[in-house]
């Protein structure tokens, strides 16, 4: 019996130490990056993402930064390479995890970048997409800020685009801000982003 008790306490330990050094390096990488050094931060996440190949969050971060180096690239063959290092990462966080309202968001978010960058070549080809995937995101976790926040903002723009009226879009916005008050992450280590960003958003609604 001591030695059955014996045995699940080495095992116990042994997963909580390989949890700690996975929580250790994923904050570790999330420091580098709040150090504004990206690239040290993302070459971390990988290697977290190698070593804890069941683990979607390193993926998805890998992704969330490639995605926000391609804002405002003007270079074509650079915001390729970023954004399908992100859609590959993208793929095997979501064959780690199916419908996960965070990686549908983030995939918009990726798709968004290529709106962004040639809305009249990459506008008709992903705009019905990433509508799809807000809308389905919305529909599994309705009370998700980032969910909200990202779908409410999409659309205003697009309404922006088309000369329609805003409004409700600014209201679902400010929904999202109440929901980013009481939202609670699964963990220290999952995403938490977007209620900065989606005050200013606000902001522009009022002005």
């Amino acid at each position: 019996m001591q030695k059955l008790i014996l045995l699940v306490i080495i095992l116990v330990s042994g997963f909580t130490a390989a949890q700690t050094n996975y929580e250790k390096g994923m904050q570790k990488a999330f420091a580098l990056w709040q150090d504004n050094k990206m690239d040290d931060a993302e070459n971390m996440f990988e290697r977290i993402s190698k070593a804890e190949t069941k683990e979607w969050l390193p993926h998805y971060y890998i992704a969330q930064i490639n995605s926000i180096k391609s804002w405002n690239i003007k270079d074509e063959a650079v915001l390729r390479a970023q954004l399908e290092k992100a859609q590959e990462h993208i793929n095997s966080a979501m064959a780690i995890t199916s419908n996960n309202p965070e990686i549908l968001v983030m995939q918009a978010q990726v798709l968004t970048n290529w709106v962004a960058f040639d809305g009249m070549t990459y506008g008709m080809k992903y705009s019905g997409k990433i509508t799809e995937l807000y809308n389905k995101a919305e529909k599994i976790a309705p009370k998700n800020p980032r969910v909200v926040f990202c779908n409410s903002d999409w659309a205003m723009n697009s309404a922006k685009y088309f000369g329609q009226d805003t409004k409700p879009y600014c209201d679902a916005l400010e929904k999202s801000i109440e929901l980013f008050a009481t939202f609670k992450p699964e963990s220290s280590l999952h995403p938490t982003w977007g209620k900065e960003r989606a005050k200013q958003v606000v902001k522009g609604c009022e002005d």
